[in-house]
């Protein structure tokens, strides 16, 4: 599996705000209220980040020590950690850039929004950057250096005897 890259989500990010934004001006223009994320919502992609940099440590502590274990990772669970990271740092690129065009929206109006209306989605945005950062940091942990056993062999994976 490759790692994942900053232009992708780069690219989900801009989306989501771009959609954040929509969403708030129609729901403007139809004299209905614009979107307010909650509080907890930021902190809980934060909590949530934090969990998956915490799942990504065993397999990293393995990965450094190597034959030293006494007990390997178990391979699936390793798989696991890394799927879960890469789908993390999407969710966190996703939540964080829709309420950044949330934010954006507010902060665009001809009137300036309360604290209060702003701080939630503000939140959020922290949150989802939290999320997306704990998450490449655990997917980053997750991947084995390589063997002494690559280095000696050619880009073909064989040897010549001469």
């Amino acid at each position: 599996m490759k790692p994942t890259r900053a232009s992708t989500l780069i690219s989900i990010a801009v989306v989501a705000a771009v959609a954040g934004f929509a969403l708030d001006a129609v729901l403007a223009s139809r004299q209905a209220p614009t979107l307010f994320l909650a509080t907890p919502l930021g902190v809980t992609l934060a909590f949530i980040g934090i969990a998956v940099v915490l799942m990504a440590r065993p397999v990293r502590r393995h990965a450094r020590d190597g034959a030293g274990r006494a007990r390997p990772v178990d391979p699936l669970y390793a798989t696991r950690v890394v799927v879960l990271a890469k789908a993390s740092s999407i969710c966190g690129a996703l939540f964080g850039g829709f309420a950044l065009g949330l934010v954006v929206y507010l902060l665009t109006r001809s009137a300036f929004p309360s604290l209060g209306s702003t701080l939630p989605n503000v939140v959020a945005v922290g949150g989802g950057i939290v999320l997306t950062v704990c998450a490449l940091v655990a997917e980053r942990m997750c991947i084995a250096p390589p063997s002494d056993d690559d280095d000696d062999l050619p880009r073909g994976g064989t040897t010549q005897a001469h």
